[in-house]
């Protein structure tokens, strides 16, 4: 067990290391606290972290993500709230987003330069373009969103046959009853719960920033819809590989979302795909580090 430093600046010998570069830190199986003025995790023990008492660098991290079997206290709470650092719940490695205090990071460069974009119509088909871009490794020509989204729609289809031949696995098409999730095929089944976890670690990187989530360039009429374009970016790398490659190791259809999300948990943090998502969404929202437009 480290020894604490007595005094609100307090160090500790054992600190937790950033995950990335932007600040985050993962905490999972123990309990968060307040120890002379210092924010202090006591580690059951867990992949991430040995068993024993860490000092967390609140001042210098942007977001605490709080993972299965943690416990927080009011004291931690508030001196969060009062150095600006962010606090949401989330499933096993990010695979589910629970929830987090307003994500107010003191700056509004990152919302303002995403509203700017998305209220042009000339910047926004160009933000559209460009997620195409991304997705499909190709060039798209100067099209409206709507033809666009015709020509995403026949490149989807062919991603889902390539990808299920890849895997082994019988594709019939992508269809699925919203209302009785349980009758769709396995590989449909799968990719739902694939795409539900996904969509949970867009949802922590565009709280990260501080984007606003609404306003979405190809997705609309959703409040995540910003979320849901950016989950999109790594459907075929990420989604869809996930999902098949859990469908085709014969796991029970009433079994595939546990199986799912913990396998979930291992590629986001072996691809490290929140940290790049974060990095996608400021490029795509031509922001900087230090969230100022540049």
């Amino acid at each position: 067990m480290s020894i604490l430093f007595p005094g609100r600046l307090g160090l500790a010998e054992a600190r937790i290391p950033h995950i990335d570069r932007h600040g985050l830190v993962y905490l999972s199986r123990g309990n968060l606290y307040v120890r002379d003025g210092t924010l202090t995790f006591r580690a059951a023990g867990s992949p991430e972290l040995e068993p024993g008492e860490y000092a967390v660098p609140y001042q210098a991290v942007s977001m605490i993500l709080l993972g299965p079997g943690t416990s927080v206290t009011h004291d931690v709470l508030r001196i969060m709230a009062r150095h600006g650092t962010l606090l949401a719940a989330v499933g096993e490695g990010g695979v589910k987003y629970y929830t987090a205090p307003p994500m107010g990071t003191g700056r509004s460069a990152t919302a303002r330069a995403h509203a700017r974009l998305w209220a042009d119509p000339e910047e926004r088909a160009k933000i559209v373009r460009r997620m195409y871009g991304y997705r499909f490794q190709a060039a798209f020509p100067n099209e409206d969103i709507a033809v666009l989204r015709g020509m995403e729609g026949a490149r989807v289809k062919a991603q889902y046959q390539v990808l299920a031949k890849q895997y082994g696995i019988k594709w019939k098409g992508r269809k699925y009853d919203r209302q009785n999730p349980g009758l769709n095929d396995a590989p449909n089944q799968a990719i739902n719960h694939a795409a539900t976890f996904v969509e949970a670690a867009a949802e922590i990187a565009v709280a990260a920033v501080g984007a606003l989530p609404p306003l979405g360039f190809i997705h609309e009429d959703s409040s995540n819809a910003f979320v849901l374009d950016i989950a999109d970016l790594w459907r075929a790398e990420i989604t869809l590989p996930l999902a098949f490659s859990v469908v085709a190791k014969g796991v029970e259809p009433g079994a595939l979302e546990k199986h799912i999300r913990y396998e979930a948990a291992r590629w986001f943090r072996k691809h490290k795909l929140i940290p790049r998502m974060i990095d996608r969404i400021k490029e795509l929202l031509y922001v900087t580090d230090s969230g100022s437009d540049p």
